[in-house]
């Protein structure tokens, strides 16, 4: 009974001390994190390049109403090696959460011994539990797995922004693959129309109106053409491959783009810049790394006080040579201990300064990634806004040219003109409709852009994983 009472005793104590132990400070975070890195950018109330009012909403693949495309993003979602790199990272982090986690309880350990016998026919048999557990007074322990934490936290923000990206890069190759399919289709309109040019320019010389000059231009357009579509077609076949790689496919140029650009979805609303730190993933991610390494800097520097550990253990042991008191009653034993650093060589101390360095880095890589989602979301507002204008312009220009091109069959049939100027003119507007497709590209290429600056996720109601450890 005073072994049940000492054992009650010693656990009141080694309670009492837990609970005075030191509380864990709180890294800055949020708006004060915000006002300590960037006091020389003030948020403004609204976005300088301009954009729609309205709520910021996730979900951004489906405004593109396109089908295949959404088909293609959910099979690089589940095939993408890279993203199954990111996805094994949450398993690492979780596990060590769980292990820094640990030695906040205490460590029970069994042994038993079966003796060999001797040649006098003695030896020993025995077993018991040992006990040990170290008092986290100074919050070292707690420190380390709040690091931990905030490292698996800013994992699963990792893993969510690489999804987005994948999911963006998908849709930007996408687009470029239908682009360059489309230009290599006009390419070789107007290398058609250029050798029906070639083919009239002869017949005039051979009939003597020309002396051969229209004939070796003509010819030199040609060649201008040939290769321009050589160089078209090595560009489709490595988006072709650049996408199919992303899908998890063998890059084998043979995957099938839709043979229309598919229609501008309407602009979206970009909320408030305020929003955007807590909305990005990668913003998230480099504030969970920045409160990681306070974290490390509060473990280093409780490693440099004192360490009191408490032990019990029980055992039983018999013996055929020795004869024991009480045999059938275990032993039972409880003890603490203070382990101090005294002199270490300064490791303690470099310890902490290598942390604090860490600390001071993962700041100044939080403020360059803030820095750079604001520019990001600016540039492709911007964009927006100038493709936007642009592709009414080449519209315009489109038109007029087809307008051209009909004005010059009615010529051609009543006679004032010759099929030279007709293919002329076609000429004309094939090279506007290049341009005009290089824009919708460029269109809806900086429309990706602006949604994966803006942090949504391409999938509706995708909330970050919250922390579970």
């Amino acid at each position: 009974m005073a072994d049940f009472n000492l054992s009650r005793a010693a656990f009141a104590v080694a309670l009492a001390l837990v609970a005075g132990g030191c509380a864990l400070q709180s890294p800055p975070k949020g708006a004060d994190l915000r006002a300590q890195t960037l006091p020389n950018a003030p948020l403004p109330e609204s976005w300088k390049a301009g954009a729609p009012s309205g709520q910021f909403e996730d979900g951004w693949l489906a405004r593109f109403n396109d089908p295949q495309l959404i088909a293609l993003v959910n099979e690089a979602i589940a095939n993408n090696p890279d993203l199954k790199v990111a996805a094994a990272r949450i398993e690492q982090a979780s596990a060590i959460v769980t292990a820094s986690g640990g030695s906040l309880w205490p460590s029970v350990m069994a042994y038993g011994r079966t003796g060999g016998k001797m040649s006098d026919g003695s030896g020993l048999t025995g077993g018991g539990l040992s006990v040990n557990w170290e008092l986290d007074l100074w919050g070292r322990v707690r420190s380390q797995r709040a690091a931990a934490t905030a490292q698996y936290d800013s994992t699963v923000a990792d893993l969510a922004w690489a999804r987005q990206s994948l999911a963006a890069g998908v849709a930007r190759a996408w687009y470029l693959a239908i682009e360059a399919q489309q230009q290599r289709k006009l390419a070789e309109q107007s290398i058609a129309a250029t050798q029906s040019l070639i083919k009239l320019e002869e017949t005039r010389q051979r009939v003597g109106n020309t002396d051969g000059t229209a004939v070796s231009t003509a010819r030199e357009a040609l060649a201008a053409r040939q290769d321009s579509l050589e160089q078209l077609k090595l560009a489709e076949t490595q988006t072709q491959r650049a996408l199919e790689l992303l899908l998890g496919r063998y890059p084998a140029a043979e995957l099938a783009v839709a043979g229309n650009m598919p229609a501008m979805p309407e602009a979206v609303p970009a909320g408030l810049p305020s929003q955007l730190l807590e909305r990005r993933p990668d913003i998230i991610s480099a504030e969970r790394k920045v409160a990681a390494s306070f974290y490390m800097v509060e473990e280093a520097k409780a490693a440099r006080l004192p360490a009191i550990k408490l032990t019990a253990g029980v055992n039983s042991i018999d013996s055929s040579l020795f004869v024991l008191a009480d045999r059938n009653n275990p032993v039972w034993s409880m003890g603490a201990g203070i382990v101090a650093p005294l002199f270490t060589g300064g490791a303690l101390q470099a310890q902490v300064e290598a942390k604090t360095a860490e600390q001071k880095a993962a700041v100044a890589a939080y403020t360059a990634a803030g820095q750079r989602a604001f520019a990001d979301v600016e540039n492709a507002l911007a964009a927006n806004v100038t493709l936007q204008t642009r592709a009414k312009q080449l519209d315009a220009r489109v038109l007029e040219n087809r307008r051209q091109v009909e004005l010059a069959n009615h010529r051609l049939r009543v006679g004032s003109i010759d099929r030279r100027a007709l293919i002329n003119e076609e000429l004309g507007l094939i090279a506007v409709q290049g341009e005009q497709l290089r824009v919708q590209s460029d269109a809806r290429v900086q429309r990706v852009n602006l949604h994966l600056a803006l942090g949504g996720d391409f999938a509706p109601s995708a909330p970050l994983a919250a922390t579970t450890k």
